[in-house]
Formats: C-alpha cells, structure tokens, sequence
C-alpha cells in the first residue's frame, strides 16, 4: 500500500507520515508506503487509477479528479480546520488579522491551496480586481520536479522580493519568521481571518470506492492507526522530531516539534457534518460542485464509529 502526500517538509500532513514511521499503520495490519506525489490533479488521479492507497492532502481537492466527490471517500482527519497562513513581508508593517496589507500586493499560493485564500478574501470583503490583489503561482514551485515543500519555497521567494507574501503551511512560515522576514496576518485554524473560513478545508486522509470495496476494514484501520498517532504525539512530542530526523533536512526537523505541539489542540480524526456543509459551501462558491452531495456520500461510512 501506498500513501501520496503533496507535501513533505511541513507540519501539515504529518500525522500520516508519522503514522507510518512510528509504525501505527502496519500493526493495525496495513503496510504502508510514503510516496511524494504532485501536482494535485496527479495524486488524485493515481488514487482513482489504483496506483496509490490513500491521499493526506487537502480535503476539498479530491474535487480535482472526483466529480462531486463520486468515487472516493474522505476516511478521517489529520487535523481540524482549514492549516495555511497568510504571511507578508515584515517591511510592509503588517498586523495581526489587519487585510488591508494585501490591498495591492502579490501573494504566492499553491494550486488548489490558493482558493481558501481567495474565498476568505471575499468573505472579509475584498475585491481581488478593485484591491489590485494578485494571488500567484510561488516562483520557482511550477517545474516538472516533485518539491517536498511548497511552504519553504514560498518563504524563499518572499526572502528574494519575487513576492510581497504568501499563503502556505507553517513551516514555511516559521522559516519566514525566524529568517525576519515576514509575519503571520492570518492563522485560521486560531480563529484569525472570517468564522466560516475554518471550515473550507483540512488535512484529511482519502481513499477511493474501489479500493474500499476490494479491502474490507481498511477505513477502521486507518482511523484507529491516525488515532493512536495524535495520542503518542500528545503524550510524546519528541517523537515527532524522531520522525522529522529520518525525513527532513536538519533545519526544518530542529524546528518540528513547537510547530507540533501548536497543532495538537485540533489534532482529531472527526469529520463532522458541520465541516462537510462548510467545505460544500466554499466548494461551491468556487465552482467546484455542481451538485451538493450528501454527507455519506463523501465520508466513509465505515470509519464513523471509529472516530475519537
């Protein structure tokens, strides 16, 4: 089995990739495999040809491949709530929760991640075309090379002036912070930015229908492997750094465990009915439905009783 993430280097996905490193996933008896997978319409479509097990990316971007979400089923979260940050270059004086910075700006955004940045901006009442807001591709992230972090990109290239901010995980904005280059405008997962933003999206663990109906108590099985690696981690947070040792480069593991122990209070594997009629709604909004399907047609049935 094999489970694609988009991004490596980072604290967003971390609990799958911790769950296979500290060994959950193979004694709830799934024996799993990291692969870097990118861009987002490749990973899903590896997961809906059969080449990969599970996507830990972003929820809402099953939509790249699965039409109204038919053929796939989100399994649990990683984490609750939609996990970017907005980050603008320190010289600008930007404030804590304080838009107006962006008026005029160009910000550097992944595909698929950039649409909870233009949602919320609409939300809180900007026009990108009025404000002269330029949400774009981060320089040097659109090559044909798979990147293990889209976040340290992002920092790099507002380091170098190609762009006023971003819109990325935190690692790369940790990095911002700590090189004094930029500062966080907005953490939605800590209740910056509009109420409904929260629930655009989260870092979720997916899975497709076929592979549900060929490999009977793989959701419960995934469910309870993520369970078990919120709890170590909340009991044991050195051993994220345990994990990041064997993946990242030595900057970015020294930096892993704060950025964990920040995390850990929206550390569930829940997907509740309240997040799916938000994602909905922002998918929605963004084009990205045509229909709005029910709950049970997007989560796994399977996995629900599961659920800490």
């Amino acid at each position: 089995m094999k489970l694609a993430v988009l991004d490596l280097i980072s604290n967003s996905y971390f609990p799958a990739i911790a769950a296979i490193d500290l060994g959950f996933f193979k004694e709830e008896g799934l024996d799993v495999e990291l692969e870097l997978l990118f861009p987002v319409n490749k990973t899903y479509e590896a997961l809906r040809d059969g080449q990969i097990t599970f996507v830990a990316g972003s929820a809402h971007s099953a939509l790249a491949v699965f039409p109204d979400w038919k053929g796939q089923k989100l399994i649990c979260a990683q984490g609750q709530g939609m996990y970017w940050f907005l980050v603008m270059n320190k010289a600008l004086g930007p404030q804590r929760g304080a838009l107006v910075v962006v008026k005029g700006k160009k910000i550097g955004a992944a595909p698929w991640v950039e649409m909870g940045l233009r949602r919320l901006l609409i939300a809180a009442g900007y026009d990108l075309e009025r404000d002269n807001i330029t949400i774009m591709p981060v320089p040097g992230a659109a090559g044909g090379e798979p990147s293990v972090n889209f976040g340290l990109m992002a920092a790099e290239a507002l380091a170098a002036g190609k762009i006023d901010g971003f819109w990325a995980n935190g690692m790369g904005t940790q990095v911002s912070m700590e090189e004094g280059v930029g500062d966080i405008v907005l953490d939605i997962r800590r209740c910056d930015g509009p109420a409904e933003a929260f629930n655009y999206t989260m870092a979720s663990i997916a899975t497709s229908d076929a592979i549900i109906a060929a490999n009977p108590g793989i959701c419960e099985a995934a469910v309870r492997a993520l369970n078990r690696t919120h709890a170590a981690l909340r009991a044991n947070t050195s051993l994220a750094r345990q994990v990041a040792d064997k993946r990242f480069p030595q900057a970015q593991a020294e930096l892993i465990v704060p950025l964990i122990e920040r995390d850990l209070p929206q550390y569930s594997t829940a997907i509740s009915k309240t997040f799916v009629a938000g994602m909905n709604a922002f998918c929605s909004d963004m084009g990205l439905l045509k229909a709005v399907p029910d709950y049970h047609d997007i989560v796994a049935a399977e996995a629900v009783e599961h659920w800490a």
